[in-house]
């Protein structure tokens, strides 16, 4: 499927996927591997990818196990040597005290995979976050730090981020590690900047770094500014973004001045984040709009004319994509408003050079593609 001049696209109606490129392709070879995430039965599937016409064969002895349950993100290391895939888990129950309920949950993990020539992932181990129920991953460009996003932070640490009748959502957090080059494994980096203040671990540093509540994604923007989009709750928290500076050097993150974006108001849901390397785009279900922020300095400054509507009859935004070129934005859509004719679609923008979007002019945009999409993601050889 080809939309304008950005390139080919690739949709998937499940909750993550990745792709590597580089791969040598002469007269119709593979250009790349596609690994697919399959919660149902906790797998990963692998395709290759025809350089050609991008047509995807199953590689050989697929799918393979994830290592855990609930697999709900994947990234690959730069070089495609190494994949990363985050386990949720199940979430155990409390009780009324905050307390875990004995034999409820499955802890989640980080499973790690070493990548034939052929696509064919070699299980190596798994590791655990910081947190409980990672369910976001992301690399620096350099490829030599993971950051995963948990759902909830550790329980031990302060009272703010315990799960009790009064404070249901806690925050969540981001685990980082340091990635061996040869083999592949993570080691904890701990957060230098902030200390447990509770008696349970004596004014020890924290193992993790702290975001708002039900966070639910995370995007490295230029400059290494990591953004983390934060759901927060149905009554009085309102969906936020949380802005840590990354220091490449040792993979420390620190919070930015004006660290904390508020979005909407409480009970919004704000479904993705992208960026072009100069602006900043996320998806607004409830409202079925489009919010633009320029940067500075880490902090949000909203885009004149932000929020921008979606293009009818498309509704339910759930995932953005910008083009490798940075000049469009594509909007996947689960629903529509047209009750003749039911579909999901793509809604194409251009961007200007203040990051302003516009209708991309073309009788058929939005764009019909399957039902109940949730992600899509561009092939990055650009074909």
């Amino acid at each position: 499927m080809k939309l304008s001049l950005s390139g080919r696209l690739m949709l998937a109606c499940v909750v993550s996927l990745a792709l590597i490129s580089g791969m040598t392709a002469c007269g119709g070879g593979t250009v790349g591997f596609m690994w697919v995430l399959g919660t149902q039965y906790n797998q990963v599937d692998g395709f290759k990818i025809d350089n050609f016409t991008g047509n995807l064969t199953k590689v050989v002895h697929a799918p393979f196990s994830s290592g855990g349950t609930n697999p709900v993100s994947i990234v690959v290391r730069p070089g495609g040597r190494w994949v990363y895939v985050v386990n949720k888990g199940v979430a155990p129950t409390y009780d009324k005290n905050g307390a875990p309920v004995a034999n409820t949950g499955t802890a989640g993990t980080i499973s790690i995979y070493s990548v034939g020539g052929d696509g064919v992932l070699s299980y190596q181990l798994s590791q655990a976050s910081q947190g409980t129920n990672p369910i976001w991953a992301q690399m620096d460009s350099s490829g030599n730090y993971l950051y995963v996003l948990d759902a909830l932070s550790n329980q031990n640490d302060a009272s703010q981020y315990v799960v009790t009748s009064a404070n249901p959502n806690p925050v969540g957090a981001i685990t980082v590690f340091s990635i061996a080059a040869d083999t592949g494994r993570l080691t904890l980096i701990q957060n230098q900047q902030t200390k447990c203040t509770t008696s349970a671990c004596n004014g020890q540093q924290l193992t993790y770094f702290p975001v708002g509540k039900n966070p639910t994604m995370m995007k490295f923007f230029s400059s290494g500014y990591l953004f983390t989009l934060n759901a927060g709750d149905s009554t009085s928290t309102g969906p936020s973004i949380t802005t840590y500076q990354q220091n490449s050097t040792n993979g420390q993150l620190t919070l930015v001045a004006n660290s904390t974006t508020q979005l909407a108001a409480a009970g919004t849901n704000i479904s993705s984040i992208t960026s072009n390397g100069t602006y900043v785009y996320l998806t607004d279900v409830t409202n079925n709009q489009i919010y633009a922020y320029t940067v500075s300095s880490g902090a949000l400054q909203p885009v004149t004319g932000s929020p921008f509507a979606n293009l009818s009859p498309a509704t339910t935004p759930v995932w953005t994509l910008v083009d490798s070129k940075g000049k469009f934005l594509y909007v996947l859509n689960q629903g529509t408003s047209n009750v003749q004719n039911v579909s999901s679609t793509i809604s194409a923008f251009t961007i200007d050079t203040q990051g302003r979007l516009a209708r991309l002019a073309d009788t058929s945009n939005p764009y019909p593609v399957g039902s109940g999409p949730v992600c899509m993601l561009q092939d990055p050889s650009n074909q």
